[in-house]
């Protein structure tokens, strides 16, 4: 965390971003043994890498001792980092994981009055609303890996159920078998809902969110949100937002059916566009999907929209430049500017997104597999050639081009504040590119991405209800290209389309002023 400097957040801070989203902050498992700090040891067996997960939490109210210098004053570095993060003018994100914990959960650091996880629980029943946990009563736990043998074997008796919502003694290696399920009350078996009186797990979660609001902090991203009833939500969020009104919420969520629910009743302010925009952006850029199907994405969405957090990385998914992915990070550069322009949603990055880092290398327990490994212990490339001055030309001409797009969504209220107006549906003739407009009072632009592989000449069309829909005028316009500077006069009307060149795998975004 110290290394976290304020030279280090100011760059961040030019960059154009607003928050940064500290991972594994809280102490999670792992195979580094800190008894010496009275920091309870976890068993190598049941432990994902050398690192551990940073979602199979440890102790919710302690910080990660490997990411401190002074272990002994490892909340205190934590605080001063969310303390210089606010010096330089961004806001502090953290995790909070409420569907499971390590499977040797024991908080070290909880207050007195606290009692931890499962210590009251009766272990002869599957489920309880009382329990904080589920048991495969009368079951030893029997996953499908190397358990260990002798006094270093791992034993678990009644087994308890696997985070994933995996209700058997013997998950397997693709379940998440490090991890135990929360109880928040309902019986996985008929669905039944037992939240009165308020469940045990739910005041204990209540307690940790208090405890690292009260740190000054300004947001929670909550991890497998969905897997979690949203009545609990709707409980939580509310009583944190009594004493900090405005801490956000935001929620990792994969279902699109819960979007209205967790944002309406649950009280999230954000939530992530995954199955959505996400994934129609991945395979436009993969499988050369047309890129009119992401008019799809924000129709579908349309009720919540302003509450989505779009995003082209993120520590699950494959990094762009990965040769899993596209191999190439400027590829993505269509993809860049209509997630962080289609709306005025947030847009967030992963740390090395910005530099093309392509995760090209086996990084311990998660391998070759295109992402940067959260289970070991490793620095990212291209982070550690940029904190080195050794980041290269064509690394710099990319962060230079992420650069433009974040603060176009600062400093424009067209992206900030502004309407949308897709253009596709009077441009038949597009397939590889995606034209929109966005607008605001007197803040007008019209952007065009192209996903293709060649420089188009192109023509949009602008049809009379996208003039009278957003309350501008007909004629001609002053238009300059923010990406490049290059200016030009546009005949804007509904009776002849708007002539375009756009680069392969690139965009134009035209900021219009009228002429008359």
């Amino acid at each position: 965390m110290n290394d976290i400097n304020d030279s280090i957040l100011a760059q961040i801070r030019d960059l154009g971003v607003t928050h940064i989203w500290y991972t594994g902050v809280i102490e999670h498992a792992t195979t580094t043994d800190y008894t010496k700090y009275n920091i309870t040891s976890s068993n190598k067996y049941i432990v994902k890498g050398k690192a551990g997960s940073p979602y199979a939490i440890r102790d919710y109210y302690d910080i990660d001792p490997d990411i401190a210098v002074n272990i002994d004053n490892r909340i205190g570095e934590w605080q001063n980092l969310i303390n210089r993060t606010h010096k330089v003018g961004m806001k502090v994100i953290m995790d909070f994981v409420p569907n499971h914990v390590a499977r040797e959960y024991k908080s070290d650091k909880k207050p007195k009055d606290i009692k931890d996880f499962g210590e009251t629980d009766n272990t002869n029943m599957f489920f309880s609303p009382n329990n904080n946990f589920y048991y495969i009563t009368g079951k030893s736990f029997t996953p499908q890996i190397d358990l260990g043998a002798g006094e270093n074997q791992y034993k678990e008796y009644p087994a308890k159920a696997t985070g994933n919502d995996c209700y058997s003694e013997a998950p397997t290696t693709n379940d998440w078998y490090e991890t135990i399920k929360l109880n928040y009350g309902v019986d996985p078996w008929n669905g039944s809902k037992h939240f009165s009186p308020i469940p045990s797990t739910w005041i204990k979660m209540l307690d940790i969110l208090r405890y690292w609001s009260s740190m000054g902090i300004d947001g929670f991203r909550c991890d497998m949100a969905h897997m979690v009833p949203v009545e609990f939500w709707n409980w939580a969020i509310s009583e944190i937002k009594k004493e900090y009104p405005s801490i956000i919420f935001i929620a990792e969520i994969y279902d699109t059916s819960l979007y209205r629910s967790y944002i309406n009743y649950g009280g999230f302010d954000y939530l992530y566009d995954k199955v959505t925009l996400y994934d129609t952006l991945f395979n436009i850029l993969k499988y050369n999907s047309s890129a009119k199907e992401i008019t799809q994405c924000w129709q579908c969405i349309n009720e919540t929209k302003g509450h989505m957090l779009n995003f082209l990385e993120n520590h699950d998914e494959l990094r762009i430049a990965s040769p899993q992915f596209c191999g190439d990070p400027f590829i993505a550069k269509p993809a860049l500017v209509v997630s962080a322009l289609i709306s005025t949603c947030p847009f967030m990055i992963y740390a090395g997104q910005e530099f093309g880092e392509c995760a090209s290398e086996s990084e311990g327990y998660s391998g070759n597999d295109g992402r940067t490994t959260i289970f070991d212990y490793w620095s990212v490339p291209t982070l550690r050639q940029w904190q080195t001055n050794q980041i290269s030309n064509k690394a710099k001409e990319l962060q230079n081009y992420y650069q433009k797009i974040l603060r176009l969504c600062n400093c424009h209220t067209a992206i900030s504040l502004g309407s949308m107006y897709d253009l596709m549906y009077v441009n038949p003739h597009l397939n590889r590119q995606f034209a929109f407009l966005r607008h605001y009072e007197d803040d007008l632009l019209l952007i065009v991405a192209n996903f293709g592989n060649c420089m188009v000449e192109t023509s949009v069309n602008i049809p009379l209800h996208a003039f009278e829909y957003l309350n501008i005028q007909q004629g001609t316009y002053s238009a300059k290209d923010l990406l490049t500077t290059k200016s030009c006069e546009l005949a804007f009307n509904c009776n002849e389309p708007v002539r375009l060149d756009v680069p392969q795998h690139g965009a134009v975004v035209f900021e219009l002023k009228y002429n008359g």
